[in-house]
């Protein structure tokens, strides 16, 4: 039995006078007055959040350049002269520079080992079908709930029977494996979204397993790369507990370790302007690495919605 179907309206000509049913909707004055009230009010309080997010951050940098005279004096207040000295004092005097290589070492290795071994772990969970796979994936769930806190003590034996306890390469490891669990949570989300169909032709083509996905599929979850490296970078570069725990050698401390030495070798003198000058310091380079990567973790943060 054959069944008639209504030819579809066609596009009206131009110059053909546009009926009622052609023609957008025109919102009424009631909805162009709640609309406007509704932007209004949420431009406002993004304006009142960057206040709050932007102001301590140039308040720090503004009082970096005081002496300690004019941070009690005029807290508020632009410098009169601008002290450079401070910066000098607390990157030399303070240790500030010492602090800060030893925490690049450790975090560029951390994060280097973090993304490589991360990244193999969730491509295998995310592609493959083996007995075991869910079993695996929610154990590195359950490392993301398991407090820090009850592992100090059993990490500290741990690390000192092996003999890695006061150094660089033992506290990269840790952070490695601190920073496992949600770097293999969050891409193992990213590489379900990436198409199959590329590895199927690598396949075809020769391509080994490794080859596929170094060369392949890697690089197209570098917005995933780019968005948890970012994560994991911000937690390992504030990173306070773990070194405090696993690194006593003066030697060896990291730029949180330095702050804090900084702030108690003081005592009642209170080197205030040293001590807003190693902040800052340590502050720049988690916003520079913020501001140039900015659009990448936006993309990876919504490659899986946009899908």
């Amino acid at each position: 039995m054959k069944t008639t179907q209504t030819p579809a309206p066609l596009p009206a000509e131009s110059g053909a006078p546009v009926t009622k049913t052609d023609a957008p909707p025109v919102p009424s004055p009631k909805e162009k007055k709640e609309g406007t009230v509704l932007n209004a009010f949420s431009h406002g309080i993004l304006v009142i959040w960057a206040i709050m997010v932007v102001m301590p951050l140039l308040w720090a940098v503004m009082t970096s350049f005081k002496d300690d005279r004019s941070i009690f004096s005029s807290p508020w207040s632009l410098p009169d002269t601008l002290h450079f000295d401070n910066w000098s004092r607390a990157w030399t005097e303070a240790n500030m520079s010492d602090y800060f290589l030893n925490t690049v070492l450790v975090v560029g290795g951390s994060l280097i080992g973090t993304l490589v071994l991360g990244s193999m772990a969730a491509y295998v969970l995310a592609r493959f079908d083996f007995p075991g796979n869910r079993f695996i994936y929610f154990l590195f769930i359950g490392g993301m709930s398991f407090p820090i806190m009850l592992a100090l003590v059993p990490l500290f034996y741990v690390v000192n029977n092996m003999g890695l306890l006061n150094t660089i390469h033992g506290l990269i490891l840790v952070y490695i494996a601190y920073s496992l669990p949600f770097t293999v949570f969050f891409l193992t989300a990213f590489f379900r979204t990436l198409p199959t169909s590329v590895a199927e032709a690598a396949f075809v083509d020769g391509a080994s397993h490794s080859r596929t996905f170094f060369q392949i599929m890697l690089p197209m979850a570098k917005p995933g790369l780019v968005s948890v490296g970012i994560f994991n970078f911000l937690g390992q570069w504030n990173q306070y507990m773990l070194p405090t725990v696993l690194n006593t050698d003066p030697d060896k401390r990291v730029l949180t370790q330095g702050l804090v030495q900084l702030a108690v070798s003081q005592g009642y003198k209170g080197d205030w302007s040293g001590l807003f000058a190693g902040l800052v310091m340590a502050m720049l380079p988690v916003l520079a690495a913020y501001i140039v990567f900015q659009r990448q973790v936006v993309q990876g943060l919504t490659a899986g919605a946009l899908k």
